[in-house]
């Protein structure tokens, strides 16, 4: 199947099989290794991407729900060689261990905050509900994600 998509904010076209999986897409063909895979079931959220602003597990998406789509991965969020208020919230909260679910946390938050950038702790608590950290504490993961919400208010407001 011919795909057509905008990945990361530049136009994709490329040739898939329609029912591979997004997370082997980009990993795979496309070189793009933020999103990791974990359970390959949507459970762990280690894969988290954004599919049209709304955050998805890369495992459960299939390359042909995304033609037509815009599809954003961790690769794409800093500008210009320059980190993304989340990637930076989260280096200066501590807010990453291991890193492994880094990727799909920051993604998971991104999405929230593409809608609500005055989120409640319960709003960050069920946005990120679907990605699981095995080594930080989620006290520093909801500090770093307050903490952006902060920083694109404030760039909304410029």
């Amino acid at each position: 199947m011919k795909l057509r998509f905008i990945l990361n904010g530049q136009a994709i076209e490329l040739e898939a099989p329609p029912e591979k999986r997004l997370i082997d897409l980009l990993r795979e063909d496309l070189h793009l290794t933020g999103a990791k895979e974990g359970c390959g079931e949507g459970e762990c959220g280690s894969c988290t991407v954004l599919l049209d602003d709304a955050a998805v597990h890369a495992c459960l998406v299939l390359a042909g729900q995304i033609d037509g789509h815009s599809v954003t991965t961790i690769e794409g969020l800093g500008k210009d060689g320059d980190l993304d208020p989340l990637q930076t919230a989260f280096i200066e909260n501590m807010a990453i261990q291991c890193g492994y679910c880094t990727p799909g946390m920051i993604m998971a938050a991104r999405g929230l905050l593409l809608k609500n950038l005055d989120p409640s702790e319960a709003e960050i608590r069920n946005a990120i509900s679907g990605n699981i950290c095995r080594c930080a504490g989620y006290t520093q993961i909801i500090q770093a994600i307050q903490e952006a919400a902060k920083a694109y208010r404030k760039e909304a407001q410029l």
